[in-house]
């Protein structure tokens, strides 16, 4: 038999058997390496932060534990659910936009024309409907989504109590719980009876008596006002003497009720011109188109003008107005969930162009959750195209129904909360 040496470690081995005794010393140098690397990677992850579980095994832990407090089977408590769902709600993801909406539209408003005169809401984040989450169905959640990054930005009281004071915006499934807590409370009972007293999960529509519920459960004077022919007032849930109406303006005054017979907190924007900033407008009394008709009410025959004129008034509340330059000025309204049929956007501001003849033209400042963020914010950079995105006349209103829902300041608490749980409306006639 014929020895050769190793020529790496020279032993002597036979010649059949070098090639194959030469190939292991590589064998076990790589192995070695292989050893050594996952020793450093396990030294690596002992000392590194806990990782986040991914998707699949969250999202199975979310059920273990909720299955475990009993929130499918009912023997969970509302207080223990609420816990859970503060625990447990996952954080909207949507795009920022640097710089903030809000900012580049009011850049753009500034550079219109001289005759022109913009109101806007303060800071909102635009959410749109994605292709696999919620398009053709979810349009309410983004509105609400709206509101609520609203909210958190311009007033602490809410950062304290919504969402359980997390002070972040849930996204729709998290939010559907909300609403079922909400429900569950007894904030529009006649409502979660329409819907099985279940939502969550579900691609269901929701339009302002959701809205309202769901930020009324958090102590939110959330207030809906119906527009509509005249034949339509008896479908509408109106009630003077409940929440939409004079017990919501009992609430406003500090729980002192007045003499004074009360239609709905609404009233003073149609009844009432404000005529305090008259300078910042150039245009006298005539604030709106209605101002010069005193107290009297628009006739049907002026149809949608009503409602731009009402939004108008809404936003140029002299106690709202935070501050104003010539052409645009800030208010500190909540924008406006603006619901009609088949869809529902954002109202964030409104702009008056002043004509020769002396009359106002109305354009309604809309963000809508069909359009996509990005798309927006080009287009606010560029200063281009963005109006027809934004903005809407008073000829693109050709829907005989519309609902809006705003929040005014405060919070409830105590016996109020309890005046808040029936859900109805004002209405005035288009």
């Amino acid at each position: 038999m014929d020895l050769l040496p190793c020529p790496f470690c020279n032993l002597n081995v036979p010649s059949s058997q070098l090639q194959w005794h030469a190939n292991n010393h590589f064998e076990d140098e790589q192995e070695q390496q292989q050893l050594d690397t996952d020793l450093e990677l396990a030294q690596q992850l002992a000392l590194a932060s806990p990782s986040p579980p991914p998707p699949s095994q969250k999202s199975q832990m979310v059920s273990d534990l909720r299955s475990e407090m009993g929130w499918y089977d009912g023997n969970c408590g509302t207080h223990e659910k609420i816990a859970c769902l503060i625990a447990l709600q996952t954080r909207s993801n949507f795009y920022r936009i640097e710089g903030g909406l809000m900012t580049l539209l009011r850049n753009c408003l500034e550079l219109e024309a001289e005759d022109t005169t913009s109101i806007l809401s303060g800071y909102v984040d635009h959410f749109q409907s994605i292709e696999s989450e919620d398009v053709g169905w979810g349009c309410g959640w983004r509105n609400i989504q709206m509101l609520s990054s609203h909210l958190l930005m311009q007033r602490q009281e809410a950062r304290e109590v919504l969402f359980g004071g997390s002070g972040f915006i849930p996204d729709i499934p998290s939010l559907q719980r909300w609403l079922e807590i909400a429900w569950e409370k007894g904030f529009d009972v006649a409502g979660s009876e329409q819907f099985g007293n279940r939502i969550y999960g579900l691609k269901k529509w929701i339009g302002t008596t959701e809205c309202a519920a769901l930020f009324r459960s958090f102590g939110f004077l959330a207030v809906i006002v119906d527009f509509g022919p005249k034949e339509y007032e008896s479908l509408y849930p109106c009630d003077p003497s409940s929440s939409s109406g004079a017990e919501v303006k009992r609430i406003y005054n500090g729980g002192k009720k007045k003499a004074v017979k009360v239609h709905g907190p609404m009233d003073r924007y149609l009844l009432q011109r404000n005529c305090d900033i008259d300078q910042a407008f150039s245009c006298g009394n005539e604030m709106s188109t209605y101002s010069g008709r005193g107290n009297t009410l628009p006739t049907k025959s002026e149809g949608q003008h009503v409602l731009t004129d009402w939004v108008w008034n809404y936003f140029s509340d002299k106690s709202s107005v935070k501050s104003y330059n010539r052409h645009v000025i800030l208010s500190e309204k909540t924008p406006l969930y603006f619901q009609h049929d088949g869809h529902s956007r954002t109202i964030v501001g409104i702009q008056v162009r002043h004509q020769r003849n002396g009359m106002q033209q109305y354009s309604l400042l809309v963000l809508d959750p069909g359009h996509r963020t990005v798309t927006l914010e080009r287009s606010l950079r560029e200063k281009a195209g963005w109006q027809t995105y934004i903005k809407r006349g008073v000829h693109t209103l050709r829907k005989q129904q519309y609902q809006l829902c705003y929040i005014d300041p405060g919070i409830a608490s105590g016996r109020d909360i309890e005046l808040l749980k029936t859900i109805d409306s004002a209405f005035i006639e288009l």
